[in-house]
């Protein structure tokens, strides 16, 4: 059996801690593909501290660093550093495809993973699917289950907030 890489967004890890209506659904049909060993999910580095606090969100309280930090640790998770050329790289998409910085970084480094799909909530990214990298990224919103939201005892007893 062939292992799917799919690169997620800090929007989609938010998605799934703070149980936001209409992402936890499909954040958490990802991961029930990465818990029977079909799926890979890959970030960079960048999303531990972006994942914290990003624009227009709230804060995730200092009380729940044990649980963000246990799940980037899981076994189908792997996290890259930003290297120069992944930088480098997030520069050109920055000035050739209006992605913001941040965005870029992101984008590089599932280029640079060669990953099936860049998975994202952010509308203004998903409309960049289809026309950067070489092969062309995909980028979408993350796929639900098919037969439908489970709870997941290790994640949904612990509102992560």
């Amino acid at each position: 059996m062939t292992v799917e890489k799919i690169y997620w967004d800090s929007d989609c890890f938010l998605g799934h801690f703070k149980d936001e209506d209409g992402k936890a659904e499909k954040c958490d049909g990802v991961i029930q593909r990465a818990e029977r060993g079909e799926v890979i999910i890959v970030t960079s580095a960048l999303t531990l501290a972006e994942v914290l606090w990003m624009r227009g969100q709230t804060k995730i309280d200092k009380s729940k660093e044990d649980i963000v930090k246990r799940f980037f640790r899981r076994s189908y998770i792997r996290v890259y550093n930003v290297t120069r050329k992944i930088s480098e790289n997030a520069q050109d998409l920055v000035w050739d495809s209006s992605i913001k910085p941040k965005d870029a970084i992101h984008v590089a480094t599932a280029i640079h993973l060669d990953v099936s799909a860049l998975e994202t909530f952010d509308q203004k990214l998903i409309g960049k699917s289809g026309t950067v990298g070489n092969p062309l990224l995909l980028i979408r919103e993350p796929q639900e289950a098919e037969q439908g939201r489970f709870n997941l005892p290790e994640n949904r007893h612990n509102k992560e907030n």
